[in-house]
């Protein structure tokens, strides 16, 4: 756990407080009452929780963190918890079946550098941290029964992908009841004044404005955000292999950003940079691969510097300023998954569609090939020099 003493000036400049409100939001409860805390000058305790489902965080994940962030920079307390607790249970706001129950193990392998992951975008030294299992661990039934009675079964039923299960008759199960409370719980330990969240987080926030009240503190506001497509269009998720991870390397997240579909350039520069809405529209205004390359530049600068990013762009569609993989003899395709960035899943959708060739236009059949020293195209632009050693 990390905290700290010494507090930054609160700004309370009128555009930027409503820049704030707005930028890649759908809704903040309560709207009119958060602006007037924001322009009063008063230093708001803003949380933001993330569960290690995965070893990576991805830039979809990192929306909520740029706003965070955003917080923090007008000198605001930024609080992020890593759900150990919570993503043993798992929430299944967005999800369509059942989600398994995580180990402990696992989950403490995937959170080994989150907060490393976090701190690329949050300011390390102006941010409370914690792991929720410190309280969680220590809630009895009493405290989970009186937590409960807040709420019917009704109302959780109620939610969109949950009915729809169950009007399938597919299970639902009891631990999934609980995730609510825990995350609202959350939001009790640390005195949370506002909390953020995607859009399928809703029913989780307003369970911490409920349970708040339970333990007499005054509900916190809550801003839902907008989620973020993948490169295939789809919600960014790990589990699709459709993501761009804020530890990717350079050349990687240079050119998945170029695969992003043309529509979407406009939604990633909003949600996923920090360059102004009037510049924005501006850049918008250019050729569309202009204002691709303009945002690829823009979030590899972000996560690795101006150099790292004028490096990706230069080597961006040439086969000559290609990344040189070495491998031994008889490695496979599927064997160089991680070097490259990639997901076994999504590599495997590459060779299938026909995106992965040797240089000069032989497909590669699968991923169980066998690696030979050559060029090897993977999509639409980016190249890696495979050297075989004996």
């Amino acid at each position: 756990m990390r905290l700290f003493t010494r507090h930054p000036r609160v700004i309370t400049d009128e555009k930027k407080v409503d820049e704030l409100l707005t930028r890649g939001v759908t809704e903040v409860i309560v709207k009119d009452s958060l602006r007037k805390r924001l322009l009063s000058g008063e230093r708001l305790r803003v949380k933001l929780g993330i569960d290690p489902t995965s070893p990576d965080l991805h830039i979809g994940r990192a929306v909520a963190l740029w706003k965070l962030r955003a917080f923090q920079d007008l000198g605001h307390t930024a609080v992020f918890i890593v759900g150990d607790a919570t993503g043993v249970v798992g929430d299944t706001s967005d999800k369509e079946a059942e989600r398994p129950m995580l180990t402990q193990e696992r989950v403490g392998k995937n959170m080994k550098t989150y907060f490393d992951q976090a701190f690329k975008i949050l300011d390390p030294q102006k941010t409370e941290t914690h792991y929720n299992s410190k309280w969680l661990d220590k809630l009895g039934f009493l405290e989970l029964t009186k937590m409960a009675s807040l709420f019917g079964l009704n109302e959780f039923a109620s939610r969109e992908l949950i009915s729809k299960r169950m009007d399938a008759g597919q299970r639902v199960s009891f631990h999934e009841l609980l995730y609510p409370l825990m995350q609202g719980y959350d939001s009790v330990a640390v005195r949370a004044n506002v909390e953020l969240g995607g859009t399928d987080q809703r029913f989780n926030l307003l369970a911490g404005r409920n349970i708040q009240k339970l333990y007499n503190q005054e509900p916190q506001d809550i801003m839902t955000l907008e989620l973020l497509e993948g490169t295939d269009g789809r919600k960014m998720s790990s589990s699709w292999g459709n993501v761009v991870n804020v530890l990717d390397k350079p050349n990687d997240m240079y050119g998945k950003i170029m695969s992003v579909k043309d529509e979407l350039v406009e939604r990633y520069f909003t949600l996923c940079t920090r360059v102004p809405t009037e510049a924005i529209e501006e850049i918008m205004a250019l050729h569309p691969k202009e204002a691709k390359m303009r945002l690829a530049k823009e979030i590899v600068t972000l996560y690795h510097g101006k150099d790292a990013a004028e490096k990706a762009a230069a080597g961006f569609m040439k086969p000559d300023d290609a990344e040189e993989v070495v491998v031994p003899h008889g490695t496979k395709l599927r064997d160089t998954a991680g070097t490259l960035g990639l997901s076994i899943g999504e590599l495997r959708r590459l060779v299938a569609a026909g995106a992965v060739e040797v240089a000069g236009g032989e497909k590669v059949a699968s991923i169980e090939a066998e690696l030979t020293s050559a060029t090897l195209k993977i999509g639409k632009h980016r190249f890696v020099r495979i050297k075989v050693r004996p």
